[in-house]
Formats: C-alpha cells, sequence, structure tokens
C-alpha cells in the first residue's frame, strides 16, 4: 500500500476554502483516491476541545504567542490521531487550514514573528509538512463580503478574525502570498475570485499536475 496525500487549503477570510475542500474530494473519489477532509483548529475530540478554547463566546483575548501554543497543541494532537493514520492507510487527507495559518495569522498579521511560530513548527513537528498547499487568494473587500453574507449562518464567535480592520486582513493576505512564493515546490496560488467551478478546476489541474493523477 502507498502512503497517502496530504492536502492543505490557506487563504483569508471568505476564500472559499470549505466549499473546494469538498470539490476536490468529489473528484478525488471519482478518481478512486480515499480521502479524508478535515479542519484546524480541530478534526479531534481533543482538538475540538481547544478550538472550543479559541473562540466560544466571550473567549478571553488571547496574546498572540498563547493563541500559537494553543493552536499548535491543538494541531499535534490532529496530526498524531487523525491524519499521520489516515496516511498511513493510503487515504488523502484535506485539511481547511494547517501551519500556514498560524504563520499567517499569529506570525505576520498579529506580529509574532516568523522565527517564533518557525521554531515551535520544528520543535513539534521537525520537518512534517503538507505535500501540496492550496492557497486561495482574492482581495480582501471581495473575501469579507462573501464572509459576512455567511455570517448568519455562523456563531458570532467564529467570526471574529472577521471584524478585524482592513489593514489586519491586507497583511494576512500578504503573508499567504509571501509563505507560498517563499515554497513554490509545496504551494500554488488558486485566484479565488473566479466562479466556485473555475476555481474547482483550476484546484483539480494542480492537484493532477503535482502528482501525476490521470482521471
Amino acid at each position: 500500500m502507498t502512503a497517502g496525500r496530504f492536502i492543505t487549503f490557506e487563504g483569508g477570510e471568505g476564500a472559499g476554502k470549505s466549499t473546494q475542500i469538498l470539490a476536490l474530494a468529489d473528484h478525488l473519489t471519482a478518481a478512486g483516491i480515499e480521502t479524508v477532509t478535515t479542519r484546524e483548529p480541530g478534526g479531534t475530540p481533543g482538538a475540538e476541545a481547544i478550538r472550543d478554547l479559541l473562540i466560544a463566546p466571550g473567549h478571553p483575548d488571547w496574546l498572540p504567542e498563547t493563541e500559537a501554543l494553543l493552536q499548535y497543541a491543538a494541531r499535534k494532537d490532529h496530526v498524531q490521531k487523525k491524519i499521520l493514520p489516515a496516511l498511513e492507510a493510503g487515504k488523502w487527507v484535506l485539511s481547511d487550514r494547517f501551519a500556514d495559518s498560524t504563520l499567517a495569522y499569529q506570525g505576520f498579521a498579529q506580529g509574532l514573528g516568523y522565527e517564533f511560530v518557525h521554531r515551535l513548527h520544528e520543535i513539534i513537528f521537525d520537518d512534517f509538512q503538507p505535500d501540496l498547499t492550496v492557497v486561495l487568494d482574492l482581495p480582501v473587500e471581495t473575501g469579507l463580503a462573501r464572509a459576512k453574507s455567511r455570517a448568519g449562518d455562523a456563531p458570532e464567535s467564529e467570526n471574529r478574525f472577521e471584524r478585524m480592520d482592513r489593514g489586519f486582513h491586507e497583511n494576512l493576505r500578504t503573508a499567504f502570498q509571501e509563505i507560498a512564493h517563499y515554497a513554490p515546490e509545496r504551494c500554488v496560488i488558486i485566484n479565488a475570485a473566479k466562479t466556485q467551478s473555475d476555481v474547482a478546476e483550476a484546484i483539480w489541474t494542480a492537484v493532477t499536475e503535482k502528482f501525476e493523477i490521470t482521471a
């Protein structure tokens, strides 16, 4: 049995990650590839409990360092109990966010710095990284408008980053672009301002080229 593949989806608010993960899962399933979809923070009972700490109503005003540590505590549980077992079983894991989100949100947009987050990742995971990271990129105003349109379906606590000022979101977009620029062998930037079907097709093309899928 060959090992599975680990694909992560990154991007700012309203980028459409969850929608595109489901679309890619459908493509892979049709190609005969078993997939597991998951999210961060979360994905396992322990990680979901930490997610509640991060986003629960009336949550503390966490320092960036504290939030990064909580994110990595959840990530460790997620990787050990869900991601690695699935990969070892030959399944493909599609995750809505992973370590790049901590680097972008806490490292760049909240000012913690690249070195702190990189060192934290290295201590906990050594060189473990996704096989492919899809960065969904779109103008800030477009993403926030999309996020606002769906806000009625989500708990208020889930939207706290959406309520940050425009400068925060511009920094976030720049952070994801820079992450992709410095890791071109792992990351692909997809124009998420296009229609859902066009975005899904662009992602599928990137995946088939990266992993030489013929289907």
